[in-house]
């Protein structure tokens, strides 16, 4: 193994050791806190979560349940196509797009590798499922359960996480309420990571004007790609946080709620999500030139080089 092809993986490993060493020391601090008086009486006056405001509807409604699959399934697949972009050295295939139909450009159409179009492709479809998730959010009256009202929900979410930490971690009633470390989390993902990946993921397209354009002065793109990157591994993060408390706060519950649209301990919200994940694997397996030269066809010209 060649010294450059090793540190990566050396990185990688230091990586992991301190963050188990930091999530270690971290634990054991969150547990002797919790069993002070001090720690006691502030997980007493802030036990996790806020009330809602009245009228916030309960549950977890049909098009929910849609939208949580199409979100995993495309980022699954952006996360893929980001890092092969990122990483590749010689793509496989290239794509072209034509000249033809509503879009017209100036000039000769940009060359990029088919994993790229096959990124901005996911992009663009995960933000019109965002787009409509957001709107049906604030008509159904949903957006309370996404948004802090107040500022309680702060320490309510330090206290969250004091108890996570601690090991006793706190009651969960997602299909009423999420807690206020939940609340917070998604409330970033949704109104702030979503739209920086979106914002600094179509300055970096092929789409964007030039560099001597004025809009591209005003909006650099090394200020794009240092912005989009981190929020691809907060994005990660968030994935990796989200699947592990699914699955150990009470997995089939969890599954029927962002599944079936169920409030039981049944298997269908199981089913449902075993299906969704076959499906993201066998996508995420078929993502090659071969199986995407005749989509890309479509809109553009497929070349090996």
């Amino acid at each position: 193994m060649s010294a450059p092809a090793a540190a990566p993986r050396t990185r990688l490993v230091v990586t992991l050791v301190v963050a188990l060493a930091a999530l270690s020391v971290a634990v054991g601090f969150a547990i002797w806190f919790r069993s002070t008086d001090t720690g006691a009486q502030f997980v007493a006056q802030y036990p996790g979560s806020t009330p809602l405001p009245a009228g916030t509807p309960e549950g977890f409604p049909w098009w929910l349940n849609v939208q949580h699959f199409l979100n995993a399934f495309f980022i699954a697949l952006i996360i893929r196509t980001g890092w092969l972009v990122r990483t590749t050295q010689r793509p496989a295939a290239y794509w072209t797009r034509t000249n033809r139909g509503l879009i017209r450009t100036k000039g000769e159409p940009r060359k990029i590798s088919l994993d790229l179009w096959l990124h901005l492709t996911l992009d663009a479809l995960w933000v019109l499922n965002g787009l409509a998730f957001v709107v049906l959010l604030f008509t159904t009256g949903h957006w309370a359960r996404l948004v802090p009202t107040n500022w309680d929900v702060v320490p309510n979410a330090l206290s969250a996480a004091l108890q996570y930490l601690s090991l006793d971690w706190p009651h969960e009633n997602g299909w009423v309420n999420y807690n206020s470390l939940q609340q917070l989390a998604y409330f970033l993902i949704v109104f702030v990571a979503a739209p920086l990946a979106a914002v600094t993921g179509i300055r970096m397209s092929n789409a964007w004007p030039g560099p001597k354009a004025t809009i591209s002065k005003l909006y650099p793109l090394a200020v794009a790609r240092a912005i989009h990157y981190p929020t691809m591994i907060f994005f990660v993060l968030f994935v990796i946080a989200h699947i592990t408390l699914v699955l150990t706060t009470g997995a089939l519950r969890n599954l029927g709620h962002m599944y079936a649209g169920t409030d039981t301990e049944g298997w269908l919200g199981f089913g449902l999500f075993a299906a969704s994940l076959v499906l993201t694997v066998g996508a995420w397996l078929l993502a090659k030139p071969a199986f995407l030269q005749p989509l890309a066809s479509i809109t553009g010209k497929v070349t090996r080089q």
